[in-house]
């Protein structure tokens, strides 16, 4: 595990945001930077998208990014949901 450093602003918002969503602070930052992360590799993906994309993989063992990788790699970008499996 390493250290992120953010702004004192970007830190407020994560505090506003955790406890509105009831997410410690350290998840809810988890988690915009997994969508963002989505958002940038997936441009044509909208949010709901990505949230059906993690709420998938989840479901089959959480989101597996060199999976995703590889699959887009090979130009199998269309099989973009296929690309959900074990973590590590």
């Amino acid at each position: 595990m390493g250290i992120v450093k953010i702004s004192e602003d970007m830190h407020e918002h994560l505090r506003v945001a955790s406890d509105a969503l009831s997410r410690s602070i350290n998840a809810q930052a988890e988690h915009w930077m997994r969508i963002g992360m989505l958002a940038e590799l997936h441009p044509d993906l909208d949010h709901s998208d990505i949230c059906r994309m993690l709420i998938r993989a989840e479901l089959q063992g959480g989101l597996d990014l060199k999976k995703l990788c590889a699959l887009e790699e090979s130009s199998q970008g269309p099989q973009v949901h296929a690309a959900i499996g074990a973590r590590k």
